[in-house]
């Protein structure tokens, strides 16, 4: 993976971070960054994943 864009995709997901810790703590949930890291993992796998796609359709286009 890129690490340059993993860097920006961690921007994106920074961003709304705020949004999402707010959300689990109205379902009772306090939730710190630590827990919160492998999530983010996930997310820029996701994320990824969207790129390459996007990539690809780009491409056959």
């Amino acid at each position: 993976m890129n690490q340059e864009r993993n860097m920006k995709f961690m921007q994106i997901a920074m961003k709304y971070l705020p949004e999402a810790q707010e959300l689990l703590k109205e379902k009772g949930l306090e939730v710190q960054m630590e827990m919160m890291q492998p999530m983010l993992n996930l997310l820029l796998k996701a994320m990824n994943d969207a790129y390459e796609l996007g990539a690809s359709e780009a491409k056959n286009n």
